[in-house]
């Protein structure tokens, strides 16, 4: 799709899809344990991007499933029964893809407009019966909905120089899998760490960002378990860092050294941790990398879990 269409360097978002109004986000509302609707918005406006000049408005050019449709460009795992929570290996030949990943496709569009009201990420037509017509879905602006009668369709936004307008997402983010591989918390403090380092740049170089749990809600409404597992994994994953300028001479005094190596230098109570978005992280396989790190946890598992046995009198 990206080499066949325009081959953006990036995808442009508007920052309103992660501010709060009233209590939580758009963004942050789409942080569910289970379904693909914030992935979806993210692929669906990747698509378009891919398709349509800026401003251009937009009109659904794929089909709901087959080859080269909405459904083929989502990853799912066949084996695994959410009833049971467990993975059956077993049934990969005969549980049918394709079917698995549209039920997926029309479950995230419903979750987009269940959204609700002025906030609805999608909007469809219903039928006489009152049944959802999915492949006749529009999809709206970061912004949602909006208040008038007509629906605030989406419009290939221009980038613009303030994060409170827009913010870049890196084409490799989609193109080496990551999109398909965080979850739903890790994607949202992902966005909003972008967000944060365009709108200080020099304090993200210098020092870090970082942000207070109060701030946080107010300002995205993403709750502190979310963030706090969400940071973890992506320094995991090389997608950010602790905060630590990339040149400090030798010469500089050792204050300076100790201040920009965490997590070394203990934190102060309360004092949150700052944090560098690295997007030479996105240059790599997204579904290695993920095996890689699931490989070191199993492995630091079994070695915890043998020190305990050895222990054990």
């Amino acid at each position: 799709m990206w080499e066949a269409g325009r081959k953006p360097d990036a995808i442009v978002l508007r920052s309103s899809l992660l501010q709060a109004s009233e209590e939580r986000s758009r963004l942050t509302r789409l942080v569910l344990p289970k379904g693909i609707a914030l992935r979806f918005y993210l692929l669906a406006l990747f698509e378009a991007q891919c398709r349509l000049n800026v401003r251009a408005v937009w009109e659904n050019a794929l089909p709901l499933s087959g080859r080269g449709s909405w459904s083929d460009m989502v990853a799912i795992d066949g084996a695994y029964d959410t009833d049971s929570a467990t993975y059956m290996r077993s049934t990969v030949g005969s549980r049918k893809l394709e079917n698995l990943r549209l039920q997926q496709i029309k479950g995230a569009l419903r979750t987009l407009e269940e959204l609700g009201g002025d906030n609805a990420l999608v909007t469809m037509p219903r039928r006489q019966s009152g049944q959802r017509e999915y492949q006749k879905f529009l999809l709206m602006n970061e912004s949602g909905r909006g208040g008038n009668q007509t629906p605030d369709v989406y419009t290939v936004p221009a980038k613009h120089w303030s994060a409170v307008r827009t913010i870049a997402i890196p084409v490799a983010f989609f193109l080496n899998g990551w999109v398909q591989v965080l979850n739903p918390s890790e994607v949202a403090t992902w966005l909003i760490l972008r967000m944060l380092s365009r709108w200080a740049p020099k304090k993200h170089t210098r020092s870090g960002v970082y942000l207070y749990g109060q701030a946080r809600l107010e300002t995205f409404g993403l709750r502190d378990d979310a963030w706090e597992d969400g940071c973890q994994r992506l320094r995991e994953f090389g997608l950010i860092r602790y905060a630590k300028p990339p040149d400090i001479p030798p010469s500089a005094p050792r204050e300076l050294k100790e201040l920009f190596s965490p997590p070394t230098r203990p934190r102060r109570r309360y004092e949150p941790h700052h944090w560098q978005v690295t997007d030479e992280g996105l240059d790599e396989n997204a579904v290695k990398k993920l095996d890689q790190e699931l490989t070191l946890r199993q492995q630091a598992l079994d070695t915890a879990a043998k020190q305990r046995a050895h222990k054990t009198p």
